[in-house]
C-alpha cells in the first residue's frame, strides 16, 4: 500500500486542528474539532477520522501537544520524588530567591515536589570533576523504596555538579532503575549536563513530574492510531520548532512545553519567506490564548529557557514566545474599580463563548465579535455548533459589561473588543519595540480561529506595514507540524578559559553530540533531504554571569567534526561580542561555559504554491452582504467565501472573507490582495 499522506494535529485549549496533505497530489484538507477533556486524545483521533478513512494511507502523524504545559500550568503532574545530594534538598524551593511579585513584600511559592518527597543521599562531586565522597548506594536504594512507598509515580535524581562528572549520579541512577517499577526515572546529567544547580534541577524534576502524564497519553495515541491501522512514523513537535520520534518524547517530556505554539510559528516563518516578507511578527489567537513571536531575516528567536508558571523554570531551547490571555474565549468582567478586563480566565471548549448555548454567563471576546456582526451566527467554526445564540450573547454583554459600566451592547461589545486589542497591541510590542525592532519593517502574521478578525486592528495600534493572512490560519499550527523538520539540541558544559580550553576534549563532545543526533536521525522512520549540525558556544569575560551566544564555523564532513582551534574561537567571539555589545574588553580573559550543538534532519518541503486558488471569479465567491459595526455605525459589508477568489482579487473593506478554520476581517480604509500562493495581503488603502 502506498503511503502518501502527511498529518499534522494541534490541540489547542478549544479547538483541536488538524492538516492533512497528500504529498502525492499535492492537495491538502483542514478540519477543526472541539478539543476533548480531561483526555485530549478523542479529539485528536475525531479530527484524523473526519478526514481521513483509512490510516494505512498515511506516511507520518506529527502532533503538536498541549499535554505536558496543561499539566505544568494546572499542576496537575504525577506525584514525584527526589533522590538529591545531601544539603541540597531545598534548591527547587529556594530558586533564585525571586518573587512571584517583583515590588511586592508577599507572595506563595509551593514546589512540584513536597520536601518529605525531596530524600538526601551521601555523595559529593567537585565542580572541577573530581569526586570527593562516592555515593552511598544502600542510601539511594533506601531513598527510592520509601518514595515508592509514598506513592511516587515517578523519581528524579539531582546530584551537584554532576554535569563535571555524572559518574555518581550514572551509578545512583542505574540502582534506582533496578527496582523501580516503570521507566520514569530521570538523571540531571541526561536531561541536562548544565552548569547551574537550579535550572538544572527544575528541568529535571519537571521532566519527571511530566513523564506519567505525556507518556501515557503518547501511549494512549499510539494504540488507537495502530488499531485504526496506523503503520507510518509518530513523531512529536518540540518547543524548539523541531520535531522528536514519540519515545524520545516519552523520555523528555518537557521538551514538549509549548510545542503547539512552536509549530505555529515554524508554518508562518515559512509562509512569510515564501510570501517574500522575511521579518515578520506572528500572533496565533486560539480560544484561550494570545501567543506572540517574532521572525528576523526568516530566523525565529530561540531563547535558552522559559518560565512556565513562577518558579517552574525550563533550560531547553524554545522559541520565544509571549502569552497573555487574550483568546477568543478569554472572558470579560468588570473589576471594582470600574475597569473593564479580558482574561486571563476562558471559557475554553466547554461551556465555551455564550453564543455557543451550553451553559456559560459571562460575555467572551468571541460573544463580542459575534454582536457585532463580524462572525456569522449561522457558520461557526468547528463543525459542532449549528447555529450561534447572538441574542444570549448580548445579553450576557449587556449585563456583565454594558450596564456596570453604563454602556448599550454595542458600546460593550466595542469596549470588549478595544481592550482586547490593547492587550494584543502590547503583546506585539513586548517582542518588537521593547527588543529594538521598528515594527514599521515587520508585517503581521495573525493564525488560530481567531487572529486573522484583528488584523486591521493590529495594522492601527502598532503600526505594522501590512498583515499577511495564510490561506489556512486556523489550523497553521497543525500544518506546521507537518513542515517542521526533525531536531536534537544537545549541551555540555565546558567552563574553562579560551587559552586553557582542551580542544581535543572539545572536539570529542562536539563528535558525540553529532553521533547521538545522526542515531535518532537513522532510526527514524521519516526521509531527510539532508542532515545540518550547528555548534554554538556560550561564552563571556572572566567575571561576567551574562553569555553572548558564539557560533562556530565548523565542517561535518561524513559525519566527523573538523576540529576547531583557540584562534577560530576566539575570532569568533570577538565578533559576537562586538555585535551584542559594539564594543571589545582588551585585554579580558575569554571563557568558554557551555557547547551546544543542534543536530538537524531536513524533511521534505512541499510548494505551497499547490495550496493557492485554481480559477474561480470575485462574482461567484461573493455570498452575501450584511451588516457589520466598526466604531459607532453599521456598515454594509460584502461576504466571500475566501477559498473561492482567484488569485489578483483586490477586496476593499469593508469586508469578510469567510471560511471554515476562520474568518477574515478587512477593516475600512483596508484593502485585501490574494497573493500568489493563496494569502491575504492586508494594507491601508491607497498604499
Amino acid at each position: 500500500m502506498t503511503r502518501s499522506q502527511m498529518i499534522g494535529v494541534d490541540v489547542g485549549g478549544t479547538f483541536t486542528d488538524v492538516f492533512v496533505l497528500d504529498e502525492a497530489t499535492g492537495t491538502a484538507q483542514v478540519a477543526k474539532v472541539p478539543t476533548t477533556r480531561p483526555d485530549q486524545s478523542g479529539g485528536f483521533l475525531d479530527g484524523i477520522r473526519m478526514k481521513v478513512d483509512d490510516l494505512g494511507t498515511v506516511s507520518v502523524i506529527v502532533h503538536g501537544t498541549t499535554a505536558g504545559t496543561n499539566a505544568l500550568l494546572e499542576r496537575k503532574g504525577a506525584r514525584i520524588g527526589i533522590i538529591t545530594t545531601e544539603g541540597l534538598r531545598d534548591v527547587l524551593e529556594m530558586r533564585r530567591r525571586d518573587r512571584p511579585r517583583t515590588w511586592g513584600l508577599r507572595g506563595d511559592f509551593v514546589p512540584i515536589v513536597p520536601r518529605d518527597l525531596r530524600l538526601e543521599v551521601s555523595e559529593r562531586t567537585l565542580a572541577d570533576g573530581t569526586i570527593r565522597t562516592a555515593v552511598d548506594i544502600d542510601a539511594v536504594t533506601a531513598a527510592a523504596r520509601t518514595l515508592m512507598d509514598e506513592g511516587c509515580l515517578a523519581c528524579a535524581v539531582l546530584f551537584a555538579n554532576s554535569y563535571a562528572n555524572p559518574e555518581n549520579e550514572r551509578i545512583a541512577v542505574a540502582a534506582v532503575r533496578e527496582i523501580w517499577p516503570n521507566a520514569h526515572v530521570s538523571a540531571s546529567s541526561e536531561i541536562l549536563p548544565e552548569i547551574r544547580e537550579f535550572e538544572r534541577f527544575s528541568t529535571t524534576a519537571l521532566n519527571a513530574y511530566l513523564q506519567p502524564e505525556v507518556s501515557g497519553y503518547i501511549d494512549r495515541l499510539e494504540t488507537a492510531l495502530k488499531s485504526d491501522g496506523f503503520a507510518g512514523e509518530f513523531m512529536i513537535v518540540q518547543s524548539n520548532g523541531g520535531v522528536m520520534d514519540v519515545a524520545t518524547a516519552a523520555k523528555v517530556p518537557v521538551r514538549t512545553a509549548l510545542s503547539g505554539p512552536a509549530a505555529g510559528v515554524i508554518a508562518a516563518g515559512y509562509i512569510a519567506q515564501a510570501a517574500g516578507f522575511p521579518n515578520v511578527i506572528t500572533g496565533d489567537m486560539g480560544g484561550t490564548s494570545f501567543d506572540v513571536s517574532l521572525i528576523a531575516d526568516g530566523q525565529s528567536m530561540l531563547a535558552p529557557q522559559t518560565s512556565i508558571d513562577f518558579g517552574m523554570v525550563v533550560r531547553s531551547p524554545m522559541i520565544e514566545i509571549a502569552t497573555i490571555g487574550a483568546g477568543g474565549g478569554s472572558i470579560a468582567w468588570v473589576d471594582r474599580g470600574g475597569l473593564l478586563n479580558i482574561g486571563p480566565e476562558s471559557a475554553g471548549s466547554t461551556p465555551g463563548p455564550v453564543a455557543y448555548g451550553q451553559g456559560n454567563t459571562r460575555p467572551t471576546v468571541t460573544d463580542a465579535n459575534v454582536v457585532l456582526g463580524r462572525i456569522d451566527p449561522d457558520s461557526p467554526i468547528g463543525g459542532k455548533l449549528k447555529r450561534l445564540d447572538v441574542d444570549a450573547a448580548r445579553a450576557a454583554i449587556l449585563e456583565n459589561v454594558g450596564k456596570p459600566l453604563n454602556l448599550d451592547a454595542l458600546q460593550a461589545a466595542e469596549a470588549i473588543l478595544r481592550v482586547a486589542n490593547s492587550r494584543m497591541a502590547g503583546a506585539l510590542r513586548l517582542v518588537s519595540i521593547e527588543r529594538g525592532f521598528d515594527p514599521k519593517n515587520f508585517a503581521f502574521l495573525p493564525f488560530g480561529g481567531g487572529g486573522a478578525l484583528h488584523a486591521g486592528a493590529m495594522l492601527a495600534e502598532v503600526g505594522l506595514a501590512r498583515a499577511i493572512v495564510p490561506r489556512y490560519p486556523g489550523v497553521l499550527s497543525a500544518m506546521g507540524c507537518v513542515i517542521a523538520d526533525m531536531r536534537q539540541d544537545f549541551v555540555q558544559t565546558i567552563n574553562a578559559t579560551l587559552s586553557g580550553l582542551d580542544i581535543e576534549s572539545l572536539t570529542r563532545f562536539m563528535q558525540d553530540h553529532i553521533d547521538s543526533g545522526y542515531a535518532t536521525l537513522e532510526a527514524a522512520k521519516t526521509r531527510f533531504e539532508s542532515r545540518d549540525v550547528t555548534f554554538t558556544l556560550d561564552m563571556s569575560y572572566l567575571g561576567q554571569t551574562h553569555t553572548v551566544s558564539v557560533p562556530l564555523d565548523v565542517t561535518v564532513t561524513d559525519g566527523v567534526v573538523q576540529q576547531v582551534t583557540h584562534d577560530d574561537i576566539g575570532k569568533a567571539f570577538d565578533a559576537a561580542y562586538l555585535g551584542t555589545y559594539d564594543r571589545i574588553l582588551k585585554g579580558g580573559t575569554r571563557r568558554v561555559i557551555n557547547l551546544r550543538t543542534a543536530v538537524t534532519g531536513r524533511r521534505p518541503r512541499f510548494d505551497l504554491s499547490t495550496l493557492a486558488p485554481v480559477g474561480g471569479s470575485v462574482e461567484t465567491a461573493r455570498i452575501a452582504t450584511r451588516k457589520v459595526h466598526f466604531g459607532d455605525t453599521w456598515h454594509d459589508t460584502a461576504i466571500y467565501n475566501r477559498l473561492s477568489l482567484p488569485v489578483g482579487t483586490r477586496i476593499p473593506g469593508p469586508a469578510i472573507l469567510e471560511q471554515p478554520d476562520t474568518t477574515v476581517l478587512i477593516e475600512p480604509n483596508l484593502t485585501g490582495v490574494i497573493d500568489e500562493l493563496g494569502n491575504t495581503i492586508i494594507e491601508r488603502s491607497g498604499r
